[in-house]
């Protein structure tokens, strides 16, 4: 099954009750409550439900997997320059990486279906030290199911999907900051396990 229907799943399921975390969604994974989850609008997802992995390059030829990252917390972020609410959320995304990734945040930007030409300015006039991946062709964007921009995912150090957000987010806000708080101080025991 492609990752797009595990994608779908996790977000119908998430949407069942209009309270996160509510009675008939799902568990969410790590050591994340659903109240956590809720404050930024986040979708959880299954204690064991794995991304798949993707190979991308830079800008400056430099080829980033997932797989590489694995052992970090990771949020993937899909966007592109045309994209408003994207453009709005880099700033945030950017203040997240600069403040975690010491301590094992690996913030990931996964631009679609855009070229060099087009992505090279958009970094510089934002001053985004983040990696950001080039899917020019739009394949790993349709392999994660991604139909709306921004669309970002939250990975614990375990590998496996924690939580889904579809929009922008206020990546840096307190809600944010205590979910990447809690993904890093996780035990690995603790990881996939129900919150709490």
């Amino acid at each position: 099954m492609a990752w797009a229907g595990t994608v779908a799943v996790g977000v119908a399921g998430a949407f069942v009750s209009p309270v996160v975390g509510g009675a008939q969604s799902p568990a969410p994974a790590g050591t994340l409550a659903p109240a956590q989850l809720a404050r930024l609008n986040l979708h959880p997802y299954g204690p064991t439900t794995a991304p798949p992995d993707f190979r991308l390059r830079t800008l400056e030829g430099r080829t980033v997997s997932l797989a590489g990252v694995r052992g970090q917390v990771v949020l993937v972020n899909f966007w592109a320059t045309w994209c408003r609410e994207c453009r709005l959320e880099m700033p945030a995304l950017e203040t997240l990486h600069r403040r975690f990734a010491a301590r094992g945040l690996a913030v990931v930007g996964v631009n679609s279906r855009e070229g060099p030409a087009v992505v090279a300015p958009y970094l510089r006039e934002l001053d985004l030290t983040f990696p950001v991946l080039l899917d020019s062709d739009g394949t790993v964007t349709r392999r994660y199911g991604v139909i709306g921009l921004p669309t970002s995912f939250l990975i614990g150090r375990d590998g496996h999907a924690a939580a889904l957000a579809v929009g922008p987010r206020e990546w840096a806000g307190p809600a944010a900051v205590e979910i990447v708080e809690t993904l890093l101080t996780a035990a690995p025991e603790e990881l996939g396990r129900p919150g709490r």
